[in-house]
This record gives C-alpha cells, structure tokens and sequence, in this order.
C-alpha cells in the first residue's frame, strides 16, 4: 500500500491572473488507490489505440479491456478484488479529505491558461461552476519541491485539444490535483499535469494525449485513447551528473570512472535486456533498446522506474549499440551498416516517434559507439582492429582515424564507451573491465597521433552497455602534485591514470617469483613458516633462475591423454604471452608444511626478468588453504582494487596488489574439482576459503602476472587446459568484496586501517580471532564500524598488543573482505642429536619502548638439554622478508640464563652462514640489562655490519664441551635504539666482555665499556683455574677492544677476564678451534 503524503502551504496575497497564497498543512491519504494510474470505484476501463501506460489499472465494479499487446502496460491490473475494493475506500476518503481543504484562492477565473500563457503560483483554488483548461498553463513551484496546487471544480472540467500544463521551478505532479463535482473530459492531443478525479464523473483523455499523473473516479468510466501516461513518481530524470551508469541485462550499476570503482545500484528493472543506452540531454532521462518485448525502446527515470515505447519500424534483433545526440535523436545501430533515428526530444510534435532508416558508409564491427559534445559527431573503436572511427551523424559517414595504441595486440570488446567535457573518450574492455582514455578526439586527424592511455581498472561485465551525460566532467589526477585529485585514494604514479606520465609506469615491474609465492595467509603455520624461511636462511639458499629447468612446449601439450591421467604441469600455458622462456620454479618445501601434495610453480620471463607466475597445487582435504590476495596489506602492501574479470563468459575475481617493494602483480586464482564420476571438471573461484567445498581435492591455481593482458591470456588458457582433460561441466563463482581493506598498520596496540567502501555500505561488522603471543590462546573481538556511506575510511581500532590476527569486515550480505596479520614470529632450532626442549614460553611484554625505538616484541623463556646447541630466533616480518635497520646503532634487552649466549643479526644478503655478524655475552642468574653497539657485531669478512637487510636475530646457546648439559635463557624487552652507547651507558650490571669472533680459531676481539681510565689486566685460564695468558691494557671511557691471539690456546674451553681496580668485569667462556 503506498500513502500519498502532502504537505500544503497556504500563502494568502493579491491576485490578478498569477495568484499566491499561505498555505496551512494537511495530508492527503490515497493508501492504496495511489498503485493506481487508472481506477474507477464503479465503471469500465477502457483503452483504444497504442498506448504506452506506466502504473497499475483497475476497477472495482466493472470490466478493463484494451491494454493487450501492441500497447504497452508497465503495470498490473486489478479488477474487482479486495486490492480494488479498499482502493475505493482510500480514494472516497481522499476525496472528502480534498474537498474539506480551506480555500485560498477564491477569485480565479474559470479557465485556466490561455493562448497566450499563464503563470500561477501554489494555493487551492476553487471554480463554482465548470472549468476548462486554455492554451498553456505553468504552474510555477518558486523553487519549493512541496509546492501544493490544487483545483476545486464545483462542475464538470473540460480541456481544448493541444492543451499544455507546464511544470516550473521545482513543481511536482505528484503535487498536482483537480478534482471536479461532474465529467473530467481532457481534449485530444494535450499533455496534462496532475492526479484528475471525476467525483463522481467519468474521466476521459483524448487520443494522443500525454499524461502525468492520474485518472480517477469514485464512479464513472475511465476512457484513454493513443495516451503515453505515466504515474508521476515514475518521472524523475538522472539530470547531468558525473557518474556513468553501466547496465548488464536489466540491472544497474553506478561507475566512478576515475577509479574504476562500481556497484549496483538498481536490479530487475524491467523484462528483457537492456542494451544500446544512451543519455538523453534534452530530457536528462537514459534510453535504451529492449531485447523484449520486440521493437521497443525504454526510458530509464533516476529512480530506476521505466516508461517503454513501442516503435514499428525497428527491426526485431541487432539492437545494441545507441547514443542520444544533444538535440535528443536516438541513433540506433541495427544489422550491418543500417541504423535508425527515433525522435526523442519532448518538446517535438513527432515525440518517440521513428524519424529516418539511413545507412553508414562502411561496414564497421563495432559494440558501442557514443555523441562527443565538443564537436557532435558519433566515436566508436572497433574490435580487434582498434581502430578508432569518426561517425558523421548528419550523413552516416564513417573516417577511420587510426589505430589506438594503447589498445594495440588486445582483441577485447567495447560494450561501454562514454565521453566527458573535454572531448575525452573512454572505453571500457568489458573482458577486463580495463577503462582507456583516449584525449581530445576531435582534434584527432585521419593517421595523426592519437594520445591514449590506461586510465583506471573497473569490473568486467557482459551484456552490458554505458551511458552518461557527455557535459560531465571526469576527475583527472594530476601525477607530480603528491595530492590525490580525483578522490580514488591512488597519488599520482599510483593512480593507473598516471601510467603513461614520466617516470609512472605500472606495467614494467619484475613480478615476485613462484619460489617464493604460496604462504601469504595463515594463522594456523606461522611457525613452520618461519621454520622453513629460517632453514632457507641457514643453508645460504638462493633460487637461482639461470640454473632452473627451461619448461619446453611438448607434442602433448593440449592434448588428452588416452589413460585420462595427467600431471599439474599439463595445465601450465606456454606461448601465451609472449614470453622468451618458462622455468620451474617450484617452491616443493611446501608439501611438507601446508596442505598441498603436490606443487608445480612456473615464472615467464622476458629478458631475464619474471612477468609472471603461476602455482598449480594439488590438495587431497579441501582447497589450498593460503591465498595470494590476503597479501601483506597490514605490513606496508595495498590491495589497490578488486573486482571481476570475465573469461568464457564467467565472472571471476581479479585484484591488484602493490607490494611491500612498491611491485604491482595482476592476480587470479581458481580451483578445479573432479565432479560427476571423473568426467568432469568443476570450476570454484572465491574470495573466501569457507565458501569451498569441503574436503575434496583441488587443483588450485593462483596466477599473478604485471599486466592485466597476461592475466587474462594465462587465465583463460588454464581453463582451456583443463576443458582439453575433463570437459568443465560448471562453474561456481563468487562476487567481489564490496567493502575491503586497502591497507593498514599495526601500531603500538591498534590496527589503522584504510577501508574502500565501493557500494556506499552505512556500516559493517568487524570480527576477529587474534593472539597476544605465539603460545597463547585465541581471542574474539568484534564491534560495528561506521562508513557513513564515504568511498574511503582510514579508522583506528584498538586490539592491544597482539603476535597475529586474522578478522573479517562485511555488511552481511555482499562477501566479506578476510584478512590475516602475524608480527614476525619466535621459533626455536635445535640440533636433531640429544637435544630436549623442556620450557618454550613466549609471553607479552609491557615494556614502554621510546618513540623512535624499533621493538621485537615478545620475551621468551627457554629451557633445554643439549649435547650440541639449541636456539631462538626472531624474524623482523612474518613472511622473512629483510628490514632496513640503519637508523639504529645499539640492541638491547634484558635477560638471565646460563652460560655463553651468542646473538646473531641475519643479513638477507649474506649467504654464508659463518660470515653472518655475532657477539657474545656471558648470561648470569640474576637478570642484567644490556646495551650491545651494532659496531660489537662482527664477521668473519672483516667488514662493518650495516643493518640494512636484517631478516631475524638469532640467540644461540651453546655446549661447550659436547657434552649432555642445561640451558636456560629468559629473554626481556628487546628492542633496537637510535641511541649510541657512550659512557653513561655503563653500569655494575652491564659489565660484561664480549668475544668476536668466538669460538676462536686464529684470533678474536675481547670488548668492553667502562668509566674510566685505568690500566687493567686481561687474564686467560683453562677450566682448572691455570693463568694461560696476561696482558696490560690501558682503558678510555666508552668501548675498549683488546685482541687475543690464539697461538698459546690448544683446542678446548677457557676462561677470559678483566682484572680491573675500579669495577668487577663477568668473565666469559672461549671455545678455541
């Protein structure tokens, strides 16, 4: 039931032929009569001629006839039922409620408007005997959207053919009523504002009359004849706006062109496809072709509502392609060369009328074609030429101005194409969803330079068409300003628009390698993750592509074998991109530690450099549990955007991630199932891991590639390798995130966050499992977070301190984006003899560190026997990927064990592990603070350590003599500080020695700090206490180093110490080699 509420404002002043008046409010209650455009409580309904009516038709007592085919009913009709029974009553009541409304203008003439026009202004005026409506009638609303008119007729209403009502400045028919004590009987051939009522009376409208509004009796037949009439809420324009509007099939999407960015805005608005759209600049409504019913148009209103034209002479099919010129001709392209002008300016006498069928000089395959305003002619490019063509609209000549170069080599589609202001045409690859640019077409000359680009990344689509107004402007960033000026959240070379600009370039980058790939998300293995990474570390591996297996092209490839077996590698495409070759770059240490039970990974390369990659992963549990888009966007990488790709016809996920190392990487990832007793193949694609089927095998895939061509080549050759093995029998795709996270940090207990919110959601949910450290148990939190519709949020959500978490944003229905973080993980190594691990604790901190300090956070305790050695280590990132710690010059920590503990600074570019830089400490019972210099890290290159590509620390302890023996280390607060050790440094509790290297074999440095200047001795001796050797040493205040050689020390353990007056010295244990 709908309620037409009305708020009249009655203005009472002087009158003459305009009349204005106060105006007190009041509501007029039609409940259910207002579905209707036509109802009669007591009478028949009848329709004559082609009409095209918008709105429902009913009768309450009597019969309904005319409104079949080839008229057009946007609407349903009801008669005699108990819809038309209680809309008799609201109509009854709303006409009591209409007549008992005060006048306010009471000196009104009879006849309303003139030939020669008249003006008049809100009020209710009233007429004591018959009224007739003249010539032209405005009724002006002064700029208020509720302005109420209203026409009490004590008789009957009458109106000359070729009348005209005329809304102005804000005037609404909704708010539009005539209500007449007698027939309502309107002239042919006039267009009428307004809801008319016969109370009671019959209503009449003559034939080609246009109607806004209503026609309505409490008793009296209604009659219409050859009427376009259309219920008022149905008439509001999309009006100018920067928007483009995208339909596939019968829905609607909004498109930002500047980002790319769309999401539906209206779905099912009419039967049929809706194809060959166009902005209407005369009337600011969209028209479009409709595949049915057959030979009709539609106009498109900005609340979504549809008013359908049927027009004799279109033909039946081929009716896809169609713009709107600035005088609002609809040029509609049909079969071949042949294409038809429809009249659609509302001003005209031949109004949705067919005007001329013409013909082009050339035979062009072409999708869509778009007006330029600059200088009104028809673009269009054509498919896989890409030839950009110049369509004179007067004569259907046709100039073919060259090829587009950024469009050069690609055989897309152009369902889309729209322009803006300055002439710039856009189109849009409706396989990719890739929006190009190409400038200033009008001054494009037949084989001149045509200056094109990559302008924004946007959702594939099929069945589908765009329309916008040509005047609009598009937002263009500006790519060296450092300001994001066109609102995507992209500045400057990030902005895909930029890609052709200076130094921008987003296509060029090495793609990171399969060896590397296949461990981005998981809370579950973050420590066998980081075992792997660290043995990777140990053992100096490097991949090495010039060393890899080339992959050669076989006479087998594409082919089905006759045993139906096959392997992942008969999946992998080869010359697809044009790549110089293919090497095996299969990371197979990940069998032992994910799902996986068999892996094949590829990298394409040209010149030496990957551009692509894909990872084929068999599973025998359920689909590959890590994912390349969760990526690293908590620690320092972006997901700039994600949306659909379509290859055979099937929508699947893309997105665009740019690394930590600021790489963009094309991604796509899909799953193949066995289905229908090994037959067939079924495709899964999902941007969440639950919506895969259970326990099942896979045959996953994830491609990334940098470009977004090559994805689509290697994507659509995958499926065809696998179609070539079992045909593919379905596919099971799911829908982008509409809301995601772009980026984010976490900082010192709370996660800032960047979120894209592209379908303007109002709020959504976050919900997360986390863990304060790598032992503890999981946590949930969660709570609602507020969007307020905005395209881009950065919000701050405090967690406290945490080691990982993995949480999930979504508005509940659309998918949800899911997203995992892992601070660089704790783990232990030891060797596999006698080695028993007795205590791993890792536990939060709550040390307050200084603003600029660098904190590895989390302290351990460590508990263990070992005949050999056994330690912890740190990784800086969870996927071990190196930091740059130049800016700090000393580590430091507390800490309490037994023994020798050696500290190690992993440097991603040293591959030897022996040449690695250590120092030493001696650890004591009682826990000591300590402030080593980085200059007290040593190598056995001789060379300085620079902290600039440190993966993880290392706290190794030791077994000095072999033997069976315990070891206990507590580890506190560790951190890295800007601060250089000087003598303040130096206290009773941070008086220790420090040998490098240690164990010795030729030689080693002794260090230490102290106070003062004093001559102090250094004292070697074996384990029974015996002097080995003494030196004199004369101090400074800071760092003093002494070297020892090792000539006198035989292979075994000593003791070294400083004899010192002032201040006692810990002695430290020498392994000698």
């Amino acid at each position: 039931m709908k309620i037409i509420l009305l708020s009249i404002l009655i203005i009472a002043c002087s009158f003459n032929t305009t009349a204005q008046s106060n105006q007190s409010s009041t509501d007029f209650y039609f409940g259910s009569a207002a579905n209707f455009i036509l109802f009669t409580g007591a009478g028949a309904v009848a329709n004559t001629g082609i009409s095209t009516v918008t709105g429902d038709v009913g009768s309450n007592i009597g019969a309904i006839s005319g409104f079949g085919s080839p008229t057009v009913l946007n609407g349903t009709i009801e008669n005699a039922n108990p819809i038309t029974t209680q809309a008799a009553i609201d109509l009854a009541a709303a006409c009591v409620q209409i007549q008992n409304t005060p006048v306010t203008i009471s000196n009104h003439s009879t006849i309303y408007g003139s030939v020669a026009g008249e003006t008049i202004y809100p009020g209710v005026y009233t007429a004591g005997a018959a009224a007739s409506i003249l010539g032209t009638l405005t009724l002006d609303a002064q700029g208020d959207p509720d302005a109420l008119f209203v026409f009490k007729i004590e008789g009957a209403l009458s109106s000359v053919a070729g009348s005209n009502i005329i809304l102005a400045n804000g005037a609404s028919s909704d708010n539009v009523f005539w209500i007449a004590v007698g027939a309502v009987g309107l002239g042919a051939n006039t267009t009428m504002v307004g809801t008319f009522i016969g109370y009671p009376g019959a209503v009449e409208l003559g034939a080609g009359g246009n109607l806004d509004g209503r026609l309505y009796s409490t008793v009296g037949a209604i009659a219409i004849n050859g009427t376009v009439a259309t219920i008022p809420s149905y008439n509001i324009p999309f009006g100018c706006d920067s928007s483009a509007y995208l339909f596939q099939n019968n829905d609607i999407y909004a498109l930002d062109l500047a980002s790319g960015n769309s999401y539906e805005i209206a779905a099912d608005i009419t039967t049929g496809s809706i194809n060959a759209v166009g902005y209407n600049p005369v009337d600011g409504y969209i028209w479009g072709s409709l595949s049915s019913p057959e030979k009709t148009i539609v106009r498109i209103g900005g609340n979504f509502n549809t008013t359908r034209f049927y027009i004799n002479e279109l033909p039946t099919s081929d009716r896809t392609i169609g713009d709107i010129s600035a005088d609002g001709i609809y040029y509609l392209k049909g079969e071949g060369t042949t294409y038809y002008k429809i009249d659609l300016d509302p001003n005209s006498a031949n109004y949705t009328q067919h005007q001329s069928t013409e013909s082009l000089s050339l035979n062009i395959s072409i999708d869509d074609w778009a007006f330029n305003a600059v200088d009104g002619n028809l673009y269009t490019v054509e498919r896989n030429s890409n030839i950009l063509y110049r369509i004179d609209p007067s004569n259907g000549n046709v100039q073919a101005l060259g090829e587009v170069p950024i469009l050069s080599g690609v055989t897309y589609t152009y369902d889309a194409t729209y322009f803006d202001a300055d002439g710039r045409f856009y189109v849009s690859a409706s396989e990719t969803g890739t929006i190009y640019a190409i400038q200033s077409v009008q001054s494009v000359i037949v084989n001149g330079t045509i200056n094109s680009k990559l302008f924004a990344f946007g959702p594939s689509s099929s069945n589908n068409d765009g329309a916008r107004c040509p005047t609009a402007i598009v937002s263009q960033e500006i790519c060296d300003n450092g300001i994001d000026d066109d609102g995507d959240g992209l500045i400057d070379c990030e902005d895909p628009s930029c890609s052709t600009y200076g130094d921008c370039s987003l296509s060029l980058d090495a793609t990171t390698g399969s060896s590397d790939g296949g461990l981005e998300s998981n809370n579950r293995l973050s420590e066998q993750i980081n075992k792997r990474n660290f043995n990777r570390a140990k053992t100096g591996y490097t991949f090495d592509r010039n060393s890899a297996r080339r992959v050669i092209k076989k006479g087998v490839y594409a082919q089905r074998a006759t045993n139906n077996n096959f392997s992942l590698e008969d999946f992998i495409p080869l010359d697809i991109i044009n790549e110089d070759e293919v090497i095996d770059a299969s990371p197979s240490d990940l069998v032992s530690i994910t799902n996986a039970t068999e892996i094949y990974g590829v990298d394409y390369l040209r010149n030496n450099i990957p551009v692509a990659s894909i990872l084929a992963i068999k599973t025998e549990n359920g689909v590959y549990e890590h994912t390349k888009y969760i990526c690293d966007r908590l620690l320092g990488a972006e997901l700039i955007s994600v949306n659909t790709i379509d290859i055979n016809g099937q929508s699947f996920i893309k997105s665009i991630i740019k690394n930590v190392d600021g790489t963009y990487e094309f991604v796509l990832s899909l799953s193949a199932k066995v289905v229908n007793n090994d037959g067939n193949f079924a495709i899964e694609s999902h941007w969440n891991l639950d919506q895969y089927e259970q326990n099942v095998t896979f045959y996953n895939f994830q491609i990334w590639t940098n470009s977004i061509d090559d994805l689509f080549k290697l994507g659509q050759e995958v499926l065809f390798l696998l179609d070539v093995k079992k045909l593919i029998s379905t596919y099971n795709n799911s829908t982008p995130p509409t809301v995601f996270v772009r980026k984010g940090k976490y900082v010192n207990g709370a996660l800032d966050l960047q979120i894209i919110n592209m379908n303007a959601t109002e709020t959504i949910h976050f919900d997360a499992n986390l863990r304060t450290t790598e032992t503890s148990e999981f946590d949930n939190m969660n709570s609602t977070v507020a969007l307020n519709e905005q395209y881009i949020t950065n919000l701050q959500l405090e967690t406290g301190n945490l080691f990982d978490i993995g949480f999930r944003i979504g508005d509940g229905f659309a998918t949800p984006d899911d997203l995992f973080m892992s601070d660089g993980p704790w783990g232990i190594d030891y060797s596999q003899g006698d080695t028993t691990v007795d205590t791993y604790a890792i536990l939060p901190n709550d040390f307050t560190y200084a603003p600029n300090d660098f904190p590895i956070e989390r302290n351990i305790v460590l508990k263990a026997t070992t005949n050999s050695y056994v330690a912890a280590y740190r990784a800086l990132t969870p996927r071990f990927k190196a930091v740059d710690l130049s800016d700090y010059n000393s580590l430091k920590f507390s800490a309490k064990g037994t023994g020798s503990l050696e500290i190690t600074f992993v440097k991603a570019s040293v591959s030897n592990w022996e040449e690695q830089y250590k120092s030493n400490i001696t650890l004591d019972n009682i826990t000591q603070n300590y402030v080593l210099p980085i200059s007290s890290f040593k190598s056995g290159n001789s060379t300085g350590l620079e902290l600039n590509d440190v993966v993880t620390v290392v706290f190794t302890m030791i077994s000095e003599d072999g033997s069976i023996s315990s070891k206990e280390l507590t580890l506190e607060n560790l951190h890295l500080s800007q601060d250089t050790p000087g003598v303040e440094d130096v206290t009773q509790q941070t008086m220790n020695l420090f040998a490098s290297p240690n164990p010795i074999t030729s030689a080693t440095t002794i260090q230490f700090t102290t106070k003062q200047t004093e001559t102090v001795q250094l004292v070697v001796y074996d384990q029974l206490g015996k002097v080995i050797s003494q030196t004199t040493h004369s101090t400074t205040p800071g760092e003093n180093r002494i070297s020892l050689n090792s000539n006198n020390l035989s292979t075994g353990i000593y003791f070294c110490s400083i004899v010192s007056q002032q201040i006692f010295y810990n002695a430290i244990k020498l392994i000698a080699r």
